[in-house]
């Protein structure tokens, strides 16, 4: 069965290394876009957790705000509510970091992976979106 338009003929062999190559190519593309879902989540939870800081500074200092932990709230001082909203903004700052080093090492091994296909097969693989 021949898959090329007629007329094309497949001037290149794909060896099994090549197949693996494809293979894992694709299967960082799909990981890179978990990541990248990941990372957007946590972008925006840290957008809130800005807002928050900002709308709570602005509160008496001896007021007690319901703040959540868990699945329980528990009433705490504004001065101890924004420790922890500073250290949850820390913590998330710290996976915002992570994951970004993540998709740009994964990007790093696709433009490899790019590289070493398209010089083989030129324009007879489609790589691009």
């Amino acid at each position: 069965m021949e898959l090329l338009p007629e007329g094309q003929q497949n001037a290149v062999e794909v060896l099994w290394e090549d197949q693996q190559k494809i293979n894992k190519f694709s299967s960082l593309i799909y990981k890179k876009d978990a990541l990248n879902e990941r990372l957007e989540k946590f972008k925006t939870e840290k957008e809130y957790i800005d807002d928050l800081a900002l709308e709570i500074e602005l509160l008496d200092e001896d007021e007690k705000i319901q703040y959540k932990i868990g699945d329980a709230f528990v009433f705490l001082k504004v001065d101890a509510a924004v420790e922890a909203i500073n250290k949850q903004n820390e913590s998330l700052d710290g996976l915002i970091e992570k994951l970004s080093d993540e998709i740009d090492e994964i990007e790093e091994q696709l433009a490899q992976y790019k590289k070493d296909l398209y010089a083989k097969f030129g324009n007879n693989i489609q790589l691009e979106r």
